[in-house]
């Protein structure tokens, strides 16, 4: 299970004519797409929060850590309870479970950072991103992904301070590096790729790529963040947090 989230785009904006998206409109026509996917608010951090988490918490602000810490259950501490794996991929992180932002990191975009309860889990499992034969390409070519992986491009790839042709260019690369590796052609593996929160409106795109879900479909049902906690949830046989128990799942839609 891959989540790969970007900054700040309407659905508009990368889906359709225009976008300066042909990379995401690739997997979008080979692939399955959310096209009536609403994120819960702004600004970017509590929509990051609200999927790991099922609930905001009270943020409604791009505050740090240490301001804003959740001592509260999360899908990170869901998954190590199981007995399994999950792993953070931060791109342009200098060192594990920073709290810190310079450059093109930000914490805000990583929210494993954010929980208290996994402090020790944090500082082994969420990591620097690394090239396409880093950490994440590792797991991807030795088949030994984690039950969940959250992957958080840099501000410039995530859409956050460059163009949607910028941020397009490095899905499209390391969603090519996904699907052509040992652990997707297991079959076990899916991708969702999704935006934290839309410029004008919260009406964003949510890709949904696996090897059971149909070539072209689209949903026009209504899901949200909590919807796409509740899925993974799902297919990992965990309890459902917060919001999510009452969050439409995405599962039938798109044959997962």
């Amino acid at each position: 299970m891959i989540w790969i989230w970007f900054e700040n785009r309407d659905y508009s904006q990368v889906v359709g004519a225009g976008s300066g998206a042909p990379h995401l409109a690739s997997y979008v026509r080979r692939c399955g797409l959310a096209t009536n996917y609403q994120a819960i608010t702004h600004p970017s951090l509590p929509n990051y929060i609200a999927a790991v988490a099922g609930d905001t918490y009270g943020i409604s602000s791009d505050c740090d850590p240490q301001q804003c810490s959740v001592r509260h259950p999360s899908l990170f501490a869901q998954v190590s309870a199981s007995g399994r794996r999950w792993t953070s991929y931060a791109e342009s992180m200098s060192r594990h479970c920073d709290t810190g932002s310079y450059g093109r990191y930000a914490a805000r975009h990583n929210p494993a950072v954010y929980f208290p309860p996994i402090a020790g889990q944090c500082r082994r499992r969420d990591i620097p991103l690394g090239g396409l034969h880093g950490p994440l390409g590792s797991a991807l070519d030795r088949n030994r992904l984690p039950a969940f992986a959250f992957v958080t491009p840099n501000l410039c790839n995530d859409g956050h301070d460059c163009s949607t042709s910028t941020a397009d260019t490095w899905l499209g690369t390391w969603l090519d590096r996904i699907t052509a590796s040992r652990a997707y052609a297991a079959g076990r593996t899916v991708v969702f790729v999704t935006w934290d929160e839309g410029s004008s409106s919260n009406h964003v795109a949510t890709v949904v790529i696996g090897p059971t879900v149909p070539r072209g479909i689209r949903s026009g049902a209504a899901f949200t963040h909590y919807s796409l906690l509740r899925t993974t949830e799902q297919l990992l046989g965990l309890p459902l947090l917060g919001r999510a128990a009452s969050a439409r799942s995405m599962r039938s839609a798109f044959h997962l």
